[in-house]
Formats: C-alpha cells, structure tokens, sequence
C-alpha cells in the first residue's frame, strides 16, 4: 500500500516537471518559428520570476498555513544582494556563469537567513496580525534600500544612509547602490533558459519538502498545532524552517529579476505590497496547497492581458471575467464536487 502511495506521489510529481519541460520546448519552438512577438520574448523571464514567487509563497500560505505578505521584501533582499555583488566584482569575477552561479547563491542565503530572523518573532502571530506584520517588513526594506548608499575603493566596502558625499571614497571609486536611483550597469544575464532551471530546482525543493517527513510534521502543524505539539512535534522549528526555505526561494525570483534589468530599483511597482498581494493572488487562483495550480494562475494571469491587448476597449473586462471563473472553479462547492467525481472516475478506470 506504502509503495503504491509512493509511485502516485512520484508520478504527481514528474507530471509537474513534465509540464514545465513541454511548456518549455513549445516557446522555444514558437520562438525559432517566430510566432513570438519581441514583447510576449520580453515577458518571459519576468513570468519565470513570478512563477518561482508563487511557489515558494504556496510553501508558506498552502504548506505551513499561515498568511504571509513580505514575500515582495524577500525578493527584494535576494536581488540587491545579488545585484550589489554582481556589480562589484565585475572587474575581478571575470567568469560571468560561475558569478551569476555565486550570485544566486548570495540571493538565496541572504533572503533565507532574514526570513529566518523575521520569523523568530512574527510566526508567534497569526492571520491578520501575521500578514500586517510580514507586508510592513517588505515596506520597510524597501524604504531602507532606497536610502542606502553603498561604494566601493582600494580602503574596502564603504555605507551611508546620507548621501553619496558621505561615503567618503577615493577619487576612483566605484558606486555599488545609489540610494534611490539604485544599482546601474549590472549585466542582463537572466535567459528563459535559466528561468525555467530555476522553477524545476523550485519546485523539487518544494515538492520534495512536502513529502518528507519533515512536510508532514509542518501540514500537522497547519491542520491542527494543539495536537502536532501533542505528539511532540517542534512548533517553533519546523515552521521557521519552512519559512526559511520559502524565503530564500523567494530571493532566487529576486536574484533572476535583478539580472534582467540594466538597472535596479526599488521602485513600489518592482517591490511594494502590491506585489506580494498579487503573488498571494496567484496562490489562491491557482489553489491554496496546488503547485500546479500557482503555475497556470501565473501564466494565465501575466500573459492574458498582453495577449487581449488588441482588444484594448474590453481587455479588463475579459479579465476580471477569467478571474472569476478560475476563483469559481477552484473554490465553489459545486465545483469541487465535480472535480471529485471526474477524479474518481479516473482512479477506478486505473484500478
């Protein structure tokens, strides 16, 4: 019975990645026909960013159950580390796949060890309480960075929060972070390519924290924590772990942003609140739990309105229509009651 379990979770799992690698080559080869438009080329690796931001929040409202909106600010820490190194060490790291290698690494480290203090502290919150707290943490980030001036000379890293006179540098030094005008010149090595690795690295950490036993203690958490704590189940570890992980998953979407752009900022429309409230969107579109929901609620939801962009007088009515369709199919009572039955129809022909 174990093993039979074990083959349904494994063939779930490889259905996903299937379904990334066929969505994958179908681009690609509309790309080398030429059926892709530069813009919808343009669109790619952003929606490769919001599709591993969707995932990995999954991880923490789907997985661990609780309601966070900071996951903009995560982001935001794993493209400025990454793109502040990047931009220093340009003249030395002349290997430019090994320094986005590091660079991603860096990301990851640092939005995975700020989610990890951050959560010491706010997962003691719950729903509301938690969601405020996580969405002032991204607002802050994004204020201090916007402040924060950051060079480098031959006497080392130098900091401010003044202004760019008070960093003090030599004549030949270089700037790494201008306060609100950002950081500038940092290569554009981010490919769809490497997006699409990115999203199968995310969802096999996903997939596999899940069914481990460490995902089952952190959904025993969720689904009741007076008994998980019962049965003798670390609260306080398991949830900061996952949120931890989710974290730094998110600072890899930061760092794939940041390396899409000539110059970062943090600007409300790259890293306010409002977009962490459309990461939780995709989430609850796509599902609340459903990894391979949050990846065809992205897709649909970034590429629909540049596709009805001919239709301009009712290209946000026939939105809001998807929208309310996607949220009635995934949500209405009706509706999963037909899903059951067709899925069930399925396992018997199977049996």
């Amino acid at each position: 019975m174990e093993k039979k379990k074990l083959n349904k979770t494994t063939k779930s799992n490889l259905i996903t990645y299937g379904m990334v690698l066929a969505a994958y080559l179908i681009v690609q080869g509309m790309i080398a026909g030429n059926l892709l438009s530069n813009l919808m080329q343009g669109l790619l690796v952003p929606l490769c960013v919001y599709i591993i931001l969707a995932l990995s929040l999954n991880l923490t409202v789907g997985i661990l159950g609780e309601l966070s909106l900071g996951h903009a600010g995560f982001m935001c820490i794993g493209a400025f580390t990454s793109a502040a190194f990047t931009k220093a060490t340009m003249d030395t790291f002349t290997n430019a796949g090994l320094r986005f290698f590091v660079a991603l690494i860096i990301g990851a480290v640092c939005a995975g060890i700020f989610g990890f203090l951050i959560g010491i502290p706010v997962l003691r919150l719950k729903g509301d309480y938690l969601a405020i707290v996580t969405l002032a943490f991204g607002e802050i980030i994004k204020n201090i960075i916007n402040v924060l001036y950051v060079g480098i000379d031959s006497n080392g890293i130098h900091f401010s929060m003044k202004d760019q006179m008070s960093l003090g540098m030599e004549p030949g030094g270089k700037m790494i972070i201008s306060g609100a005008m950002g950081i500038t010149g940092t290569p554009r090595q981010s490919t769809f390519t490497i997006g699409v690795i990115l999203i199968l690295v995310t969802l096999f950490v996903v997939l596999n924290l899940i069914n481990s036993r460490d995902g089952r203690a952190i959904m025993a958490i969720r689904d009741n924590r007076i008994a998980a704590e019962s049965i003798g189940i670390d609260i306080t570890k398991y949830k900061l772990k996952a949120f931890a992980i989710s974290a730094a998953l998110a600072g890899i979407g930061g760092v794939l942003y940041a390396h899409n752009l000539a110059t970062l900022t943090a600007l409300p429309k790259n890293f306010g609140y409002n977009m962490s409230i459309m990461f939780l969107v995709f989430v609850v579109l796509g599902g609340i739990g459903n990894m391979r929901g949050s990846i065809i609620a992205a897709v649909i939801l970034n590429l629909l309105p540049e596709l009805l962009r001919g239709l301009s007088d009712y290209r946000m009515l026939f939105y809001a229509i998807v929208l309310i369709v996607m949220m009635l199919i995934n949500w209405a009572p009706k509706a999963i009651e037909m899903r059951e039955r067709l899925f069930s129809k399925f396992k018997k022909k199977e049996a």
